[in-house]
Formats: C-alpha cells, sequence, structure tokens
C-alpha cells in the first residue's frame, strides 16, 4: 500500500481483521516484519495494533477481548496477543439464525464455481454444529431457472455441449447447441457465454430466455473468448449506436461503461456493444424521446414496433 495514499476507514478494519489472526499464529514479530507482511507503514500498523486493547464489549474494561504484550512492544518493537478470548469465546447461533445462515448458503452454492470449490457443504456443517439447539431442516425451493443453471453449469464442469431451447424477444424459438465456456453474473442476471454450433462463432445467452435444456455426450471444443463480457459479442449484431441528451447521461448507467461516447452539442453519441440490441427499445421508451437508437435498423424496427404495439392496447 502506498505511504502516499490515505487509509481509508474501511482499510483500516481489514487491516485489522488480519491483524488479530496473523498475530495469533505468528507470536511475537516486529512491528517493521508485520507491518511488511500487512503491507501497511509501520507507524500505522502500530497505532492499530494498539487500538486492539479498546476493542471490548458494552460495559466491559477496555482489555476484556484483547491485550498487547506492552514491555515488549515498547522495549523491541515487536508484537504479541496476550489475552484472546475473543478467538476463544465462541459465539452461539439461535437455531432461527442457523436456519437462516444455511438458506443463505444453499443459494450461494448455486453461485458459478462456488459449488466447485467444496466450502459450502462444510460451512453448512459447521453452522449445523455451533447452534445453540439443532436448527430445522430446510431446503431451498429452485426456480425454473434454477434448473437451467444447474445443467449448464453441470455441462461446463464437465466438459460437454448443451442443447437448449431459446426465445429471443420478437422472434420465434430456436434451438441451439452450445459449448459452454464460462457462466457470467451480471446484476443478478445469469448469462452463458459459449461456442454456438449454429452461428460458428461465440455468443452470450441470457439464461431468462433458455428452456429444454439437455447436456449432451459432445465433448465441448476449446474456444478463445475474445469478449470476456456479456456487453461483447452476443446472439444478435456486435454494435448499437443511440443519441442522447447530454443531460440524461447519469441515467443511462451501465450502458455507458464500456460505450465509446462523443458530444454533439447538446446531445451525446454513444456506441456500445450489448447483447440484444433490441432490447434498446426498454431504454428510449424509458427516457421519452431523449434517448434515440440511432443504429442497428433491427433495434430501430423493434423500438417502433414495440410502440405501435403499446399504442394500440389504447386504441
Amino acid at each position: 500500500m502506498s505511504p502516499d495514499k490515505p487509509l481509508l476507514a474501511i482499510d483500516r478494519v481489514a487491516i485489522v481483521m488480519n491483524l488479530v489472526p496473523y498475530l495469533v499464529e505468528r507470536g511475537p514479530v516486529s512491528v517493521t516484519e508485520a507491518a511488511r507482511e500487512l503491507d501497511v507503514a509501520p507507524d500505522v500498523l502500530r497505532s492499530l495494533a494498539e487500538g486492539l486493547v479498546v476493542i471490548g464489549l458494552p460495559d466491559g474494561m477496555h482489555n476484556d477481548l484483547f491485550d498487547i504484550d506492552w514491555d515488549l512492544l515498547d522495549e523491541h518493537d515487536e508484537l504479541q496477543l496476550l489475552n484472546t478470548v475473543a478467538f476463544e469465546r465462541a459465539p452461539r447461533l439461535t437455531a432461527r439464525e442457523a436456519a437462516a445462515l444455511l438458506a443463505g448458503l444453499q443459494l450461494a452454492g448455486a453461485a458459478p464455481g462456488v459449488a466447485a470449490q467444496g466450502v459450502v457443504p462444510g460451512l453448512i456443517a459447521k453452522l449445523s454444529r455451533g447452534a445453540s439447539t439443532a436448527p430445522a431442516e430446510l431446503t431451498v425451493a429452485a426456480h425454473p431457472a434454477d434448473e437451467v443453471r444447474s445443467a449448464v453449469m453441470d455441462a461446463l464442469d464437465r466438459g460437454f455441449a448443451v442443447s437448449f431451447t431459446h426465445q429471443k424477444p420478437d422472434d420465434s424459438p430456436t434451438t441451439r447447441t452450445v459449448d459452454p465456456v464460462k457462466i457470467l453474473v451480471k446484476d443478478d442476471q445469469w448469462y452463458l457465454r459459449g461456442w454456438c454450433h449454429m452461428r460458428r462463432d461465440m455468443r452470450t445467452f441470457h439464461l431468462e430466455r433458455v428452456s429444454d435444456v439437455v447436456v449432451t455426450d459432445i465433448p465441448a471444443g476449446a474456444h478463445d473468448d475474445p469478449e470476456a463480457s456479456i456487453f461483447g459479442t452476443a446472439d444478435g449484431p456486435l454494435e448499437a449506436t443511440i443519441r442522447f441528451s447530454s443531460h440524461v447521461a447519469p441515467l443511462l448507467g451501465q450502458f455507458l461503461d464500456h460505450a465509446v461516447v462523443k458530444a454533439e452539442g447538446t446531445r451525446s453519441r454513444a456506441a456500445l456493444r450489448v447483447a440484444d440490441p433490441t432490447q434498446l427499445k426498454r431504454l428510449a421508451a424509458r427516457r421519452g424521446g431523449e434517448v434515440e437508437i440511432v443504429a442497428p435498423d433491427e433495434a430501430r424496427i423493434a423500438a417502433v414496433e414495440w410502440a405501435r404495439a403499446g399504442l394500440a392496447q389504447y386504441l
């Protein structure tokens, strides 16, 4: 950590959280060595270590949870914890608290890459043993989309192609066979990134639009992915262009995160990569004429037809 960079409160908390287990494991250690390993200035580390003794319980003494060897620090500039009751006094969870955490861990286990690490089962077992009373047995009911995710992750882990029905908005469903490359999560939305056998190219599929998933016995090939973001080559045109009033730029959020924006007087033009350009119609509709879809024509036509269909509901 650069000594010129100010140490934020969140950085101080992170250092303290690492410092305590570090001192418990290492025993007496010089301030200089500890500062080097924890990537912090020695004077800052010394100050944080001295502050450990004031961490305590409500209405308790200043060294209830931690205390340090002051003589060792003053005479030899070394750190050693003398009192670690905070580690020895393990908190006990109520059965309801443990059940809530267990439910959260089951959901976390569905995240890409988490289940494969084998961490979640061990945490679940520890929480079950650490509760004051046995938590109720529970299972988080799977949403239909979870079955899709599970099948896709299974195909990815085992190295086989996956076949499914893909429903694009405003288009007929198609059957795709895809060599899965990775699973992406963006703003709680799940996407499959892989090599589409039909398009002969890398594509991004929104898993909410995927159904009837089957893990095939076709070995998945190795494919380079030049576009790692979900805002890259997708099942549709690569690039779209919009024109918008400059004052609405803060409202366009992630659409402009990777866009090339050029000012044109009081308006701006942005070239952006999107997974499905036809979905820009919603962006344009929400901004009430402040956003214009310039290209591609497919997206412009989709926006016009969508607006006409909405108007027809009131006629």
